[in-house]
């Protein structure tokens, strides 16, 4: 069971006393932000007759917008919270029970409980009250995309079966199993394999692969007998099916292929791909696709994951289809690479986009159109590098697509409020917005 509602955790006469500075970042999000809307969508997750009451759902949710919007893991987010006046203040935190008021483990309870959906409705909340205020506008349309890294090591196929190992002994250990392989001999292979610096990878790589296969043989035969519950049983099926498509693939390996459909690079995170993007540095990156749009103020709109390296000219008109349904009407202008470049495209596109620039500027009549469609192309570089390298788009350090899709959407949030501050300090936003916004 949830709260549906909430109360204000201080009162009038603790933040005259502890928020002194009213023009505060986080002074100025709290007013904005749709708590009431975002905490009475957010009760759809939890059984509304059974259970024990859980946290409070402003203040979890202020947390998760908080850890993103200044990059905090669980555990900070929880110490600055005790610490910092103006983060307790945002996360209606109350001074009673202050030192003890959360384990850091419950966020990520929270997360899984609502899982993407949840977040989407956060994401989509905030961003429909600047969308409603006219602060965020959709008079133009900048898409490109790029690559969401995982949070992984660089890959290599003999660490790949070591991992398998790994996974196949926490089994052993959770199920009471004794190990079925020379785990002793396995160990000591390691050692060597990482002091041969010099030696043959593929050498190493068929003799640890003559360990795995008789071992991944027996591991199925203790998986379909398993008699557990529902959730541990289909935890060891979906092992063992990650495990046989590893097989698979080293045995492709070593027949010489180089080219290997669906790649895998991580056992913990599966839907990692090697992604190679036309760039000198890196030449690959690990991890999913995400296709972002922007706005010519530098809002960004969408941000949608997929696993490996889709084609762009694919995902445009999605991503053109999506925009507009954000935004409430269509953009007069569409700004992107010749990555997306199609006939196809330039036919799909609404009648209502005025101009189509797709990486060439005879795409557009007019020199001054042609000059805008060039600057816009050359902002969108620099917005998607803002947010790769400050505002955390850079690397996901949650496994899955439902994990990176998760990353994504409270990064984004954490990217149109932090670019709202920006408009906000600059004094760019209207008296209207503003008076809209609470905040005139």
């Amino acid at each position: 069971m949830v709260r549906a509602t909430f109360e204000e955790a201080v009162t009038p006469e603790w933040v005259g006393v502890n928020i002194t500075d009213r023009n505060h970042e986080l002074v100025v999000l709290r007013q904005i932000i749709p708590w009431e809307k975002i905490v009475r969508r957010l009760t759809q997750f939890y059984n509304k007759t059974q259970g024990a009451v859980g946290k409070s759902l402003r203040m979890m949710t202020a947390i998760l917008i908080t850890s993103r919007f200044y990059k905090l893991s669980d555990r900070n987010i929880v110490k600055q919270i005790k610490e910092n006046r103006y983060i307790q203040y945002f996360c209606n935190v109350p001074d009673e029970k202050l030192q003890t008021f959360l384990n850091y483990s419950s966020i990520c309870v929270f997360r899984k409980r609502i899982g993407d959906k949840g977040i989407e409705i956060i994401e989509k909340e905030v961003f429909e009250v600047l969308r409603r205020a006219g602060v965020l506008r959709g008079e133009d349309a900048l898409i490109d995309s790029t690559v969401l890294a995982s949070d992984i090591i660089y890959p290599n196929d003999v660490q790949l079966i070591c991992k398998a190992f790994k996974k196949m002994r926490s089994f052993a250990k959770f199920h009471n199993i004794p190990l079925w392989w020379d785990d002793k001999l396995l160990r000591e292979m390691w050692r060597e394999f990482g002091l041969d610096r010099k030696g043959s990878r593929a050498a190493w790589l068929i003799r640890f692969n003559e360990i795995f296969i008789p071992a991944l043989k027996i591991f199925q035969a203790k998986a379909d007998s398993l008699r557990s519950p529902g959730k541990r049983k289909n935890k060891a099926v979906k092992l063992l099916k990650l495990l046989n498509l590893l097989k698979v693939q080293t045995l492709q390996k070593l027949a010489g292929e180089t080219h290997i459909k669906d790649r895998i690079v991580s056992l913990d995170d599966p839907d990692a791909r090697p992604i190679k993007r036309g760039k000198s540095h890196p030449d690959c990156e690990f991890g999913t696709t995400i296709q972002m749009s922007f706005n010519r103020q530098g809002f960004m709109i969408t941000a949608e994951n997929f696993i490996g390296n889709p084609n762009d000219k694919t995902l445009y008109f999605d991503t053109l289809s999506l925009y507009i349904n954000r935004t409430k009407g269509c953009p007069d202008t569409a700004v992107t690479d010749l990555g997306s470049r199609s006939r196809s495209n330039f036919k799909k596109t609404p009648g209502e986009v005025s101009h189509v620039f797709l990486g060439r500027s005879t795409d557009v009549l007019g020199e001054e159109k042609r000059d805008f469609c060039r600057k816009a192309r050359s902002a969108t570089e620099g917005f998607i590098a803002v947010a790769k390298n400050l505002r955390g788009f850079g690397k996901s350090l949650w496994h899955t697509l439902k994990g990176h899709r998760m990353w994504s959407l409270l990064c984004q949030t954490a990217y149109n409020l932090k670019k709202f501050l920006q408009l906000y300090y600059e004094e760019k936003i209207k008296e209207k917005e503003l008076s809209k916004l609470g905040l005139a």
